[in-house]
């Protein structure tokens, strides 16, 4: 190899170990580690083994670094949930929507790190604004779809939606933080909190008819 050949290959290697998913990769690491408050962009070029500019280069600040990480991790379960209604647009409203929250908790217990920056870590960045995110509203889109097929009972859809989010976000970060708590069984919370938090909006007639078919 000539010393053109062996410049190029130690540029592309330096380009490759300082791209913008190297740098939020190793962030993500730190932040999980060590927490909001004592992550800095100075860490994160150590921790790189970078210039202290380097991370600037596709990052202004520790802020914007975080909420793009916060933003790829809302994605993931927005994909996740998204991907269930379309694969099953065409079946009962009410076992769907007991699917989506089976698979919010599922995806946040199998990716804990993207959950816990996405709900748990990101309340503390100054640059945090509470709205509501796709997730909550492709819920709601649930919910609704319950309310117009007669499933449920006539309620405020919104209201609902954020009831049920709270159930499940409270069960996903409760396995996530208390791991070592005597559990009778994840899986069985799991059910006993979504069949809690659906089975009292479904309509009557419905609900007899959901109980039989659970029985075949």
């Amino acid at each position: 190899m000539n010393v053109v050949q062996e410049s190029d290959s130690r540029s592309k290697r330096t380009s490759k170990d300082y791209s913008r998913n190297a740098i939020l990769n190793t962030a993500r690491e730190i932040f999980l580690r060590d927490g909001y408050e004592a992550f800095s962009m100075r860490r994160l070029a150590a921790d790189l083994g970078c210039a202290i500019g380097t991370p600037y280069v596709h990052f202004k600040s520790k802020q914007e670094l975080f909420q793009t990480l916060v933003e790829q991790s809302f994605e993931r379960l927005y994909q996740s949930l998204s991907g269930l209604r379309d694969r099953h647009q065409n079946g009962d409203a009410v076992i769907l929507l007991k699917k989506g929250m089976y698979t919010y908790v599922q995806f946040g217990l199998q990716n804990s790190h993207d959950y816990r920056l996405a709900f748990l870590l990101s309340a503390l960045s100054p640059q945090h604004h509470d709205r509501v995110h796709p997730v909550c509203e492709l819920i709601g889109f649930m919910v609704a779809r319950c309310v117009r097929e007669e499933r449920f009972r006539e309620v405020d859809v919104e209201t609902v939606a954020q009831a049920l989010w709270a159930a499940i976000h409270g069960i996903t970060a409760l396995l996530i933080q208390q791991p070592g708590f005597p559990w009778v069984g994840r899986a069985k919370v799991i059910e006993q909190v979504i069949n809690n938090a659906v089975d009292s909006l479904i309509a009557q007639p419905a609900k007899q008819a959901l109980t039989a078919r659970n029985a075949e």
